[in-house]
């Protein structure tokens, strides 16, 4: 199993890597402004969004559900490449492809999770900043138009629908359905909002990097291959954390995601004081060590301790920071977008950080399940 996951991760970040750092700059080429692109690129994290609330009572978070779903991701990307130069037809696939990804990752995570020890789970997830490291630095070299990267994202796709299949052929096998205990049982967001909103603005903050992160490298005379190289020297930092981190999940994450949320601010703050400095650039991105890596599993961690319906949880960590978060993010970045975007993401969060701090103050970290 341990295998399969990780070949899930490979392929399913390679896709995140395509749509995160060659998409925004092949809607460019295709001819969409700043504000367009904002706003096709929030499509995706508005359903995330919206998604996770089917789950409350509708819908269940098991095996059938997850094939279903990467079914959909299949078909809706395979979409792209005949809408890709039609805004609002483009703009409804998205909409579908967001759907899909809501509930695929969600599944995944919860699964590893349950079967993996922390030390091993990070080691799993490392193979997905692998796949999203290997097409940073192949498609910076082979890019040439807006079709290159649509195809590209079809192919990692597929790849990751393959691999998904295979999870649940494992499980069946072995006769194995964790995600049983996902039915029923309450499951309240207020009792801990200092936290979800915290992850909501930590995700805002990443709007401009996100989407508008290459743009606005290539935009201060960095060519399109060294911004390659900046996107993986983030994500080699990130693989590092991912090895390492497993002893550092044993400690107070309350603290890891107060420390992990600043030295964003941090980051922010740097790409804004100094876009033309590749040094200060890559000292910024190394902090994806912290920003991502850390943050993420130190999060998903929290929450499966926090909550008796731990997919749904990790659908709702989704939701909330990727999804919602994403969208705001998105359209935002596109609206704001310039030489003062990333003070402003710096600010936000800034605002996470302190937002978190009331968790501590008027929750007194409650360590019960919900």
């Amino acid at each position: 199993m341990f295998w399969r996951l990780s070949a899930f991760y490979f392929f399913y970040f390679a896709a995140v890597g395509v749509y995160v750092i060659f998409f925004p700059k092949a809607l460019q080429m295709a001819g969409y402004e700043t504000f367009k692109i904002g706003v096709l690129l929030s499509a995706s994290p508005l359903m995330r969004f919206f998604a996770p609330f089917l789950f409350l009572k509708h819908l269940r978070l098991d095996d059938r559900t997850f094939l279903a779903a990467l079914g959909l991701m299949g078909v809706s990307v395979t979409l792209f490449l005949p809408t890709l130069r039609h805004f609002w037809l483009l703009f409804g696939v998205n909409l579908l492809f967001g759907a899909a990804m809501s509930v695929a990752l969600p599944f995944v995570e919860t699964k590893a999770l349950d079967l993996l020890a922390k030390k091993v789970y990070g080691r799993a997830r490392l193979f997905g900043s692998i796949g999203f490291i290997a097409i940073a630095l192949w498609l910076g070299k082979v890019l040439q138009s807006p079709e290159d990267a649509v195809f590209y994202l079809i192919a990692t796709i597929w790849l990751t629908v393959l691999f998904g299949v295979g999870i649940v052929q494992v499980e069946r096998k072995g006769h194995r359905d964790e995600t049983q205990i996902e039915v029923g049982g309450s499951f309240n967001l207020f009792r801990h909002w200092p936290l979800w909103s915290a992850f909501f603005l930590m995700q805002v903050s990443f709007g401009g990097f996100y989407n508008f992160f290459t743009i606005y490298e290539t935009a201060h005379g960095i060519s399109l291959e060294t911004t390659s190289w900046l996107w993986s020297f983030g994500v080699i930092c990130e693989i590092v954390m991912f090895y390492f981190q497993g002893p550092l999940l044993h400690t107070n994450l309350w603290r890891i995601l107060r420390i992990t949320i600043f030295a964003t601010a941090v980051r922010w703050m740097m790409l804004w004081l100094f876009p033309d400095s590749l040094v200060m650039t890559f000292a910024a991105q190394s902090l994806h060590a912290l920003s991502f890596a850390l943050y993420h599993t130190a999060a998903i961690s929290l929450l499966h301790s926090l909550y008796r319906r731990k997919a749904l949880a990790q659908q709702f960590f989704l939701g909330v920071s990727y999804g919602l978060g994403g969208f705001v993010g998105a359209v935002s970045a596109g609206r704001f977008y310039g030489e003062h975007l990333f003070f402003y993401e710096s600010l936000i969060a800034f605002a996470a950080f302190v937002t978190l701090y009331l968790e501590g103050r008027f929750k007194n970290f409650r360590k019960l399940p919900i």
